[in-house]
């Protein structure tokens, strides 16, 4: 295989909503290429990308598959992403490493809330981008109106390139209004016939040639000069404005193809070898320090690794984008995350479930290795005596959470080892072992991602599991202040147990004043600050505990005992075992014995009175409270809100956004268990969500007496 230089070298990301076609154009693509044969269909199993018993058995793509093309002497190194929002962490990883983005429109349906995440990922990259309306030969296309709602969505910068000439299984032929010719083609597809355009398609040919041209000369201020002179630029010239247009996203192309008959893909495949921007032509990354990188052969060696996959008979494949330099078989790197050494045995060009030998692979090239020792996915490896990371690739929050535990409690350390591994070929899969909730929970995109997760634990490693419902991390506070007084006395002969505390709870926020004097009963309390300490929990909040014992009633020694007992029970909040938070502590009085006083009498004494003064101290239960925002067809928007409003969520406010009904609102995370389903099943899949956590809440007092019981209930099963 030919070595390619930077400036012949173009990464495409294939990406849109699912059942958009994404995966039967990359099959359509290496036909026309030559790389296979015969081309495969998602129904016969037998694609070059979905090539994964978990893909073949559900028929979705769930993981990004990288393969290459050569064109007119240029190498398009092409990744197809999964297209259910669910696999979203495929689509981020490879709008990250690519350079251009060809969006496909299911012709059926039109935009749907698919294309609208994919094009918000985009913007946010700000990757160029393509639109592509595939299955022109369904009954249902209605190819004006889905032009008619990308103008109202994406504005004036959807420009079409192509338009069928009809639609539906009589679809054959289509005219381009920058070539100015008309496409036909046989059953087929493949080669098409190209003829001029026919007397009846002549005028809307010309309204939408001059349409493009005038959005062409917007991108180049010469070419806007000969614009204003001519009304007219060469084919050339069309070319260069709409490649500066691609890149600066003041343009977005819109092209016609029937993905499953081989219609209209070489020509797609002419425009992405002929006009989307080389890795040369777009903004240069930054690694960790902020400095910037240009891809450049000649310069440093440096690799980063933004996939791994499990093979079987093989192991990890590892696939890397060269940032900078050329990589070669044999080259020893360095793991700049990890501080290993490496070296490059074999190098290769991805082609699916295949790989293609190379001698070397230049800057701004994707290609791939096996047998590494230590490299992770997001590793970066150097050569020598140079030290370069990086880390742009950010993805969303988890959506959706299961407590998962081995159905055979002997295979609990092999279930960890093997989720470990598997977020290594999709990082949005995070397990977490949660101290409090006595929980290991996994957190995903979608209930469908997490299904995907148990299918392949349980299929390919063996490992049969439980999925449950993961507790909520509630946490514990005061409303009141109260004071309790507790003795502990035992004696056993010998030696015995003795420690008397006496101490104040009250509700701390930030910036309260020191505490001067309480008053209960009418008995009023003076205090006399010796010591204070402000304690950062790491769940969040605030322990204030002061000292303000007099007269040595209780020796300074005992103090961090008395702390430690107040801490255990901070960690073991006396309503539900949940966390405890914001709570002033003062301890001013107690008693002590000279021979029997010990740090255990003290610390066993403070977590009885703070218990007894917790519980008549106004006690409260918070929840986590999450701000939500859905995505959703504005005919779905009354069940939506319905929905939400019976799952305790307040409504904060609603927009427009592309098309679609934005709402937003804050939801206790107790009602979110099982959104993702609930939401998919009200829309038909059509709406997405977002949430991140926002802040903890009083719980209404139903619930909280109702959580206090089922604490109770579970704590006498324990004993």
């Amino acid at each position: 295989m030919k070595v390619y230089q930077t400036n012949e070298i173009k990464n495409i990301a294939l990406i849109g909503g699912a059942g958009s076609g994404k995966t039967t154009l990359a099959e359509s693509m290496l036909f026309e290429a030559g790389i296979i044969k015969r081309r495969g269909t998602v129904e016969n199993h037998n694609t070059v990308s979905d090539y994964f018993p978990v893909e073949q058995e559900y028929g979705y793509s769930v993981f990004p598959t990288v393969f290459h093309v050569e064109w007119n002497n240029k190498k398009l190194n092409i990744i197809d992403c999964p297209g259910s929002d669910d696999f979203v962490g495929g689509t981020i990883t490879a709008l990250n490493v690519t350079d251009q983005a060809v969006v496909l429109i299911n012709g059926q349906y039109g935009p749907e809330v698919g294309t609208q995440n994919n094009f918000r990922y985009t913007d946010k990259l700000n990757k160029p981008v393509i639109f592509l309306i595939n299955q022109l030969d369904s009954e249902k296309c209605d190819f004006d109106n889905i032009i008619t709602s990308m103008k109202d969505i994406y504005g004036s910068k959807c420009v079409q390139i192509q338009y069928p000439i009809k639609t539906g299984p009589e679809f054959n032929s289509l005219i381009d209004v920058l070539l100015m010719k008309q496409y036909t083609w046989g059953p087929e597809g493949g080669a098409p016939t190209i003829t001029e355009i026919p007397d009846s398609e002549k005028e809307k040919a010309l309204e939408l040639h001059k349409a493009l041209v005038e959005a062409a000369a917007e991108n180049d201020e010469s070419l806007m000069e000969k614009f204003f002179e001519s009304e007219a630029l060469t084919e050339d010239e069309m070319r260069e404005g709409i490649r500066k247009g691609l890149v600066t996203r003041s343009i977005f192309p819109v092209f016609c193809v029937c993905a499953g008959k081989d219609m209209g893909v070489r020509r797609l495949m002419e425009f992405l070898g002929n006009v989307v921007p080389f890795v040369s032509d777009m903004p240069k990354v930054h690694n960790t320090r902020g400095e910037e990188i240009t891809p450049d052969s000649n310069g440093e060696e440096s690799l980063y690794f933004f996939k791994t996959g499990m093979e079987p008979h093989i192991g990890e494949v590892s696939y890397f984008k060269v940032m900078s330099g050329s990589v070669k078989a044999g080259d020893d790197l360095t793991n700049s995350d990890r501080g290993s050494k490496e070296r490059i045995g074999q190098l290769y060009a991805p082609a699916g479930a295949n790989r293609i030998p190379v001698d070397q692979l230049n800057a701004g090239d994707i290609g791939c290795t096996v047998k590494l020792k230590d490299v992770k996915t997001g590793n970066t490896l150097n050569g020598k005596e140079y030290d370069a990371r990086f880390d742009f690739i950010k993805y969303p929050n988890s959506k959706y959470s299961r407590a998962i535990k081995a159905a055979n409690s002997a295979d609990t350390e092999k279930l960890m080892a093997a989720m470990l591994k598997m977020r290594q070929e999709d990082p949005t899969w995070v397990v977490e072992q949660s101290k409090e909730l006595r929980q290991t929970i996994v957190h995903g995109q979608g209930e469908f991602h997490l299904r995907t997760l148990k299918w392949r634990l349980e299929n390919n490693e063996k490992i049969p599991v439980q999925f449950g419902e993961p507790r909520i991390p509630y946490r514990e506070t005061i409303t009141k202040s109260s004071k309790a007084e507790y003795r502990h006395k035992k004696q056993s002969g010998g030696a015995g147990q003795f420690g008397e505390v006496h101490l104040i709870v009250e509700p701390y926020a930030e910036g309260m004043p020191d505490p001067t004097s309480y008053k209960f009963n009418g008995q009023e309390f003076k205090m006399n600050i010796k010591n204070k300490e402000e304690i950062d929990l790491e769940w969040g909040g605030k322990l204030v505990f002061i000292n303000s014992v007099v007269g040595g009633a209780i020796d300074a020694r005992f103090m961090p005992a008395i702390l430690k007992g107040v801490m255990d029970c901070m960690e073991h909040g006396p309503l539900t075992g949940s966390y405890a938070r914001d709570v002033r502590v003062v301890v001013y009085d107690g008693k002590m014995h000279p021979v029997d006083s010990n740090e255990l009498s003290f610390m066993l004494a403070a977590r009885h009175a703070f218990a007894d003064a917790f519980k008549e101290a106004g006690p409260k239960i918070l929840e986590p409270i999450y701000d939500l925002e859905v995505f959703v067809p504005a005919d779905f928007m009354g069940d939506v809100m319905s929905d939400l409003q019976g799952r305790r969520a307040m409504i904060m406010g609603m927009d427009t956004e592309a098309g679609y009904q934005k709402l937003q609102a804050k939801i206790p995370l107790k009602e979110l268990s099982n959104y993702s389903i609930s939401l998919s099943s009200l829309t038909g899949g059509r709406a997405s969500f977002t949430t991140k956590f926002a802040s903890y809440e009083l719980v209404p007092n139903e619930l909280q007496q109702k959580l206090i019981a089922e604490h109770e209930a579970e704590t006498v099963d324990e004993e």
